[in-house]
C-alpha cells in the first residue's frame, strides 16, 4: 500500500474523523473507499464513451434529433 499526503483544513479533517468515528471506521479506509468509489465513476464513464464511439463507427445513428419529450417518454 502506498502513502498519500493531502492538506485540509484541521476544521475539515475534524469533522471527517468524527463521520467515520460514528460509522466506526477511520479516516484512512473513508479515504480508500471513496478512492475506489471515485476511480470506478471515472471507468464507467470512459467504458460508456467507448460503447458510445464503437457504435457510431458502427454506423449506427439516431437519424435525427429528438424533441425533449420524444428523449423522456417511458
Amino acid at each position: 500500500m502506498k502513502n498519500v499526503t493531502l492538506s485540509a483544513s484541521e476544521e475539515l479533517i475534524e469533522q471527517a474523523r468524527q463521520i467515520a468515528r460514528a460509522k466506526h471506521t477511520t479516516l484512512n479506509q473513508a479515504f480508500r473507499e471513496w478512492l475506489a468509489e471515485y476511480t470506478a465513476r471515472d471507468s464507467g464513464l470512459r467504458e460508456y464513451k467507448a460503447v458510445m464511439r464503437n457504435l457510431a463507427q458502427s454506423g449506427v445513428r439516431a437519424g435525427r434529433k429528438f424533441s425533449r419529450e420524444e428523449m423522456n417518454e417511458r
